[in-house]
Parts: C-alpha cells; sequence; structure tokens
C-alpha cells in the first residue's frame, strides 16, 4: 500500500483528490493539510511514501516545504500537482528533489499512475514542460534580487520594501536596478511581469 500525504488549500479540490485516490486499491490518504508549514512536521508522523504538494500554499510555498521535507524525510518521495505551470517553478521544483510535476488541468488517471511511479522510484516530468524549463533557464537573479523584486510584485513603495527586508531605500533601488538589467526590463513593472512567468518569483 502507497502511503500519501496531500497538501492543497482548496478545500474542494483537496476533498476531490482523497475521494480520487481513494478509488485506487493500492493507495491510501493517510494525511491531508491546507498549508505549508504543517506538512514536515505531519509526515514525520505519519511517514507517508508519497508527499503530493500544491506550490501555492500559505504559510509556505510548497517548494520550500518539499525541499525542507527531502532534508529530514528522504526517502518520502514528492510529487508537485499544480496550477503554476511556469518553467522556473519547475526547475525550482527539481532544485528541491521533487520527483513528479504535474500539472492540475491533466487528466485525473495521471495523478495515480505518477504516484506509483513516483513511488517505484522513476521522475514523472512533463517533457514540454521541461523543454521550455531548459530553453528558459535558471534565474539570473540573487537570493537578495528575488526577494526585493518579489516585496516589489505586491505593490508597496520602496520605503516599505526597505523597512520589510531591514535595507536602506537606496540599496533597494539598487537591487531593482540591478534585476531590471539582468532580466533585460524596461522598468520594476516590466521586470515583474518577466520574472513572474518565467517562473523566478
Amino acid at each position: 500500500m502507497i502511503r500519501v500525504l496531500i497538501a492543497e488549500d482548496m478545500h474542494m479540490i483537496r476533498g476531490a483528490l482523497t475521494a480520487l485516490l481513494g478509488l485506487e486499491d493500492d493507495i491510501e490518504v493517510i494525511a491531508e493539510l491546507d498549508r505549508g508549514d504543517q506538512i514536515v512536521e505531519t509526515a514525520l508522523r505519519t511517514r507517508p511514501d508519497v508527499a503530493v504538494i500544491d506550490i501555492g500554499l500559505p504559510g509556505l510555498d510548497g517548494l520550500t516545504a518539499a525541499e525542507q521535507l527531502h532534508q529530514v524525510m528522504p526517502e518520502c518521495r514528492t510529487l508537485v500537482l499544480t496550477g503554476l505551470t511556469r518553467p522556473g517553478n519547475l526547475l525550482r521544483a527539481l532544485k528541491a528533489h521533487v520527483r513528479g510535476f504535474i500539472a492540475k488541468d491533466a487528466p485525473p488517471e495521471q495523478l495515480a499512475a505518477g504516484i506509483r511511479r513516483i513511488a517505484a522510484g522513476d521522475r514523472v516530468l512533463d517533457p514540454d514542460l521541461l523543454a521550455a524549463a531548459l530553453e528558459t533557464g535558471a534565474s539570473p537573479l540573487t537570493a537578495r534580487e528575488t526577494d526585493v523584486l518579489r516585496q516589489a510584485d505586491s505593490g508597496i513603495s520602496t520605503e516599505q520594501i526597505a523597512a520589510a527586508l531591514s535595507l536602506s531605500p537606496a540599496t533597494v533601488r539598487n537591487y531593482l536596478s540591478y534585476a531590471i538589467t539582468k532580466i533585460g526590463a524596461r522598468n520594476r513593472i516590466d521586470a515583474i511581469r518577466i520574472a513572474r512567468e518565467a517562473g523566478w518569483l
């Protein structure tokens, strides 16, 4: 029996996934979560074979949670099930030791098949998305530039970004300028758009 943990913040989707997997003779859902910051603790307690994780979770994003889970419990393999199928997200997922990456609009039977393959030690990756990810490449931004751009994406002022990240406003402006130049954007808004579409934010 393959023991599965599901982390999905949308209650209807999580319920549907649990019901769908409940129809499989060899898969048992042993835990359901709606927050990323509960994944590691719950996995250590319930010992799943596979964790099915969404990226956009409250508390802690799914890719960061997947990386933490791999560090403390590498025998639990992770499958990302997401609507955020940007190439950069796939690259981040691979760096976080995720074994599978499936879009939420994939046919339902792909989920159970993917769980079985991952439990057996295989990888499950969409070849078209993988090709797009390799074409897009990794983010050219440093971690601090990404932090500043992510804060800017929320629409707050330079002074507010500086306060949130314990930086000076001048340093924030420098990081934004570097990010805009590296991405080849026209301005801050264009840089945010490009980085978001690439999955770098």
